[in-house]
């Protein structure tokens, strides 16, 4: 992506003539810029975002509340945007990419590339916060894998509520970055606070995953899979949600597929 491009359309990787080829850059460069180099950057992102992210759970192992990794998720995943946002848009979700590329936002075949990168990266992400802490803490902390839903009782309102939250934090995303009437300067730290709101607001029910890389990365160090489906269901349920509302409703002109 450009760097004159607005820091407000950092998510939309839809234009094909976002790397300007015309300019006397070589196809191999142009290949990298708009291929390679996304990819790697969701893979860097991934990683630094969920270490920080799973860093801060095994750190707060014994301590009431979730104040600390509400922030430590929140304030990772914004700063994370705003320096890998004009290189690949900063999605660094799985439940994000399938939003933004339904809502026109980003081009297919960069769909599953990005999903293997942000997965890849949520795995390198847990090892470097199993490599950091003692084995009875990482132990403890279930290797900071999602272990609030441990009944089939709660199974439903975790999914619900995994749903709700991602639908708010892919509505910010796709509102915010993706469609033009309504994009903001500020967007990295919108994201980031809303990942930090739903933190506080739905942890104690589901965890407050909002993203399947984050879920797996740690479920594969750990080695903890008990209903880890439900952080896969509920994310990209709620990302198609959003969708709805943006294609249907919320969309300008261009985003919207009725009533243009």
């Amino acid at each position: 992506m450009s760097v004159t491009e607005s820091k407000t359309e950092i998510f939309d990787m839809s234009n094909s003539e976002a790397l300007d080829t015309s300019k006397g850059k070589n196809s191999v460069v142009g290949v990298f810029e708009r291929y390679v180099q996304p990819c790697l950057a969701e893979l860097l992102g991934s990683s630094l975002f969920i270490f920080a992210g799973c860093a801060s759970v095994i750190g707060n192992v014994g301590v009431s509340g979730s104040v600390q990794p509400a922030l430590a998720h929140g304030l990772a995943l914004g700063i994370a945007i705003a320096i890998f946002g004009e290189i690949s848009g900063g999605h660094f979700n799985p439940a994000v990419s399938v939003s933004v590329y339904l809502v026109g936002g980003l081009e297919l075949v960069l769909l599953a590339p990005y999903i293997v990168a942000q997965i890849c990266g949520g795995m390198i992400g847990a090892g470097l916060a199993k490599l950091i802490f003692p084995e009875e803490t990482f132990s403890t902390a279930a290797g900071a894998a999602f272990n609030a839903v441990n009944t089939t009782g709660s199974v439903g309102a975790a999914t619900v509520a995994e749903m709700i939250m991602t639908f708010i934090l892919t509505l910010v995303v796709c509102m915010g970055a993706i469609n033009e009437r309504t994009r903001v300067p500020f967007v990295p730290f919108c994201i980031g606070l809303t990942v930090t709101a739903n933190i506080l607001a739905g942890g104690s029910v589901s965890g407050a995953c909002m993203n399947p890389a984050r879920a797996f990365g740690p479920a594969v160090a750990a080695n903890y899979w008990t209903y880890h489906w439900v952080y896969w269901v509920g994310p990209l349920s709620g990302a198609l949600l959003t969708v709805t509302f943006v294609r249907l409703l919320m969309g300008d002109q261009k985003r919207r597929v009725i009533l243009k």
